[in-house]
């Protein structure tokens, strides 16, 4: 992102979209039921999970339920925000090229790669494979999905939209998807059922 972009996420950005009740986007129930699925997905896998990366990670929302129900792991906050980094402590840093010490075996990414520009999107999508070892949660708004799912007058619109398709074709390079936002890292050994899993 530009400078300007840099400018955009600070605290003004996060108080419309995350913190007033009346304009945000997502609420913190509604974030609590989503890592809830995301950690009972992990075990209904059998996949171990000693580490999270929460990968665009905003207000933090996920963190606590997250830990609640995958004791032992650690969490990374990455954030691109200075001011969200300043004020709750969260790895400063862009998905297109942080490079952790180790891959992470949960990595979520919901609602992030939107505001990356298309180069800097397949650059992240390209990371993802040394971020994750194990379960990818991915999510971002696509074209369909602000004509048919999102609430436009709560939702920025100042994104890049693209197709699920897009998103799709850059992922499946390193991962296999199994459905529901989940994608299984490649030569990992997680097993999924044959009908439990997408194509």
């Amino acid at each position: 992102m530009s400078g300007a972009g840099a400018a955009r996420f600070g605290r003004e950005y996060y108080k419309r979209f995350y913190r007033d009740g009346r304009t945000s986007v997502a609420s913190r129930a509604e974030m609590a039921r989503r890592a809830q699925f995301i950690a009972a997905y992990t075990r209904h896998i059998d996949c171990p999970v000693a580490s999270i990366l929460d990968a665009g990670c905003g207000l933090g929302l996920m963190r606590e339920p997250l830990l609640r129900a995958l004791p032992g792991a650690t969490y990374v906050g990455l954030e691109y925000s200075e001011y969200l980094c300043r004020r709750y402590g969260w790895v400063q840093g862009s998905l297109a090229d942080w490079r952790p010490r180790q891959p992470f075996d949960l990595a979520v990414c919901y609602d992030v790669l939107q505001y990356l520009d298309d180069a800097a999107a397949s650059r992240a999508m390209a990371n993802f494979a040394r971020l994750c070892r194990g379960v990818l949660y991915f999510s971002a708004l696509t074209r369909r999905d602000w004509r048919e799912n999102a609430d436009q007058s709560r939702t920025d619109r100042e994104v890049h939209m693209r197709s699920a398709d897009w998103y799709r074709r850059r992922l499946a390079r390193n991962f296999r998807q199994v459905g529901a936002g989940f994608w299984l890292r490649r030569g990992s050994p997680l097993v999924t059922w044959e009908l439990e899993t997408a194509g």
